[in-house]
């Protein structure tokens, strides 16, 4: 192989595991954020102890209970004859102190409890479909794939003085959401099984891509620099991506102020596993900058290397229980996804033994040989 043919290989092969990281990087995020149910549950309710959040939910719940149970013509039936032109007025007075009240209701305890349990039940079903399982709790009648809210739409309405037997007087569309037209389902249990696919095939493809783009170049440490570079690059970008992809989407679905700060916070809280992966790439380039610098031959790095290396030479048991004591606090800790699973933290685990050794023979190479200790004479025994 010709050194020119061996150099656009090295970078080709770069670019292709920098390009690989970006979109794998979106695709564990789908996969974390929109197919996993406890990551579900757990969004949902954070969206639901979010103030703009909340407050744009009990804008739509007190819209859903008048849209369907019409309180204007249940007051008329309630009131006196001479007063039933007050009807309307009242109806409409009492929409916004009902939306607080809503919104006071939405922060109990046993409502939060509701709200995960229906949005735990809707995922399941939701993901049933999209497994083409069984679809049961799930109706794809009319040409629709819906989940069924009306569980919570009458707990509140009864709470707010709605009357008895909500459930019976509402219509059977009450609390109905659209997931997907039928003619799209195809379509999306395609893209969750190939999702489901890529989502380790594309980490596998980028750690090979990288490895050999190391393996071939002539001077592998100033490679593997340029990796830990590209990783820090594609985590900046994809916090840039979540931001004007934010403001993009703030900006086409959001009108007024209040609902412009809901659909804000819905898509923080949303994107929130986004912006992990993203300071996860982000550590990892700067680990990889910083064990590379460490390798270098900069003044700085030559004396660290001085400082240590006696204790990598001598006490190499020393090195390792450090090494493997600080890996499992940062394990505890979790400040990556990858740490929070135990195939990440097999993988970082042998991709740090690797580092950390490949690291400590440049150092005890460049150090030399250790000194022989002096073994210390016995005096001899006193004569008998």
């Amino acid at each position: 192989m010709s050194p020119r043919t061996r150099t656009i290989l090295v970078w080709t092969l770069l670019v292709v595991g920098t390009l690989v990281v970006l979109v794998g990087s979106l695709t564990v995020w789908v996969k974390r954020q929109a197919l996993d149910t406890d990551a579900w549950v757990d969004t949902s309710t954070e969206l639901l102890e979010n103030d703009e959040v909340r407050q744009a939910l009990s804008v739509y719940i007190v819209d859903q209970l008048y849209a369907n149970l019409d309180p204007q013509a249940t007051l008329e039936q309630e009131l006196p004859e001479n007063l039933q032109g007050l009807a309307g007025p009242i109806s409409g007075a009492l929409r916004e102190p009902a939306q607080r009240a809503v919104d006071e209701f939405l922060q109990r305890p046993r409502v939060q409890e509701l709200w995960e349990r229906v949005n735990r039940a809707a995922h399941e079903a939701l993901l049933r479909i999209l497994n083409d399982e069984t679809r049961a709790g799930v109706s794809t009648a009319g040409g629709t794939v819906t989940l069924d809210l009306r569980t919570l739409i009458v707990s509140i309405g009864e709470e707010l003085g709605f009357g008895e037997q909500l459930d019976a007087r509402l219509p059977q569309t009450a609390g109905q959401i659209t997931i997907l037209q039928s003619d799209q389902l195809e379509a999306a249990q395609t893209g969750v099984k190939v999702i489901k696919v890529l989502s380790w095939l594309i980490i596998l493809v980028a750690f090979a891509a990288f490895a050999g783009a190391v393996w071939l170049a002539r001077g592998r440490r100033e490679m593997l620099r340029d990796v830990g570079i590209s990783l820090l690059l594609v985590g900046i970008l994809l916090l840039v991506i979540r931001r004007v992809l934010g403001s993009y989407i703030v900006d086409s679905l959001a009108s007024g102020v209040s609902v412009r700060d809901a659909v804000g916070s819905t898509w923080i809280i949303g994107t929130s596993l986004l912006a992990q992966v993203a300071w996860a790439l982000i550590v990892y380039g700067v680990v990889i900058l910083a064990g590379t610098w460490l390798a270098g031959p900069t003044r700085p790095a030559r004396r660290v290397r001085e400082a240590i290396g006696p204790t990598l030479r001598d006490r190499p048991e020393l090195s390792w229980a450090v090494l493997a004591g600080v890996y499992l606090l940062l394990v505890l800790w979790g400040p990556v996804p990858a740490l929070r699973e135990w195939v990440g933290v097999l993988i970082l685990g042998a991709l740090t033994a690797l580092g950390f050794e490949a690291f400590r023979r440049v150092t005890v190479a460049e150090l030399g040989p250790g000194e022989d200790r002096p073994t210390e004479k016995l005096p001899p025994a006193p004569a008998a």
